[in-house]
């Protein structure tokens, strides 16, 4: 039997789960105070007492609801959702310009910058001379 034919089946949608999270039976058992035989015979379960689900739930770090809403098709499209936004993301960030234009512009611009502060110091130190002789 497959997860689709029973979309209701709370043990197989905790079995899932617990998989997505890379949780063995006998780790979900210890969590729970049982052993992985319960888990199992749980997780062949098609329903699940409403405590036992609130314990389940709080140990594989989900809700309730999340637990009872879970399908495989719903995680499909998740994770198709996230790989199409991903790829837009990388299109957005691409490199639109030249680095190594950019490079020699910045070059430029300090080469300019030290003409600028040699100009500066050969008239501050034309205008000390011009003082010194008046005196």
């Amino acid at each position: 039997m497959s997860t689709f034919t029973k979309p209701n089946h709370i043990g197989r949608k905790i079995s899932r789960i617990r998989e997505l999270r890379n949780m063995k039976q006998e780790a979900l058992a210890q969590a729970l105070g049982t052993n992985q035989q319960a888990v199992s015979i749980l997780e062949n379960s098609e329903t699940i007492d409403e405590d036992k689900l609130i314990a389940i739930a709080k140990v594989l770090g989900v809700t309730v609801e999340a637990i009872k809403s879970f399908s495989e098709e719903g995680m499909i499209n998740y994770f198709n959702t996230f790989n199409e936004s991903d790829n837009n993301f990388n299109h957005y960030n691409t490199c639109t310009f030249n680095p190594l234009d950019k490079l020699v512009e910045s070059f430029e611009e300090n080469k300019k910058l030290y003409e600028r502060l040699l100009k500066a110091e050969q008239d501050k130190n034309e205008y000390l001379e011009k003082l010194l002789q008046r005196k």
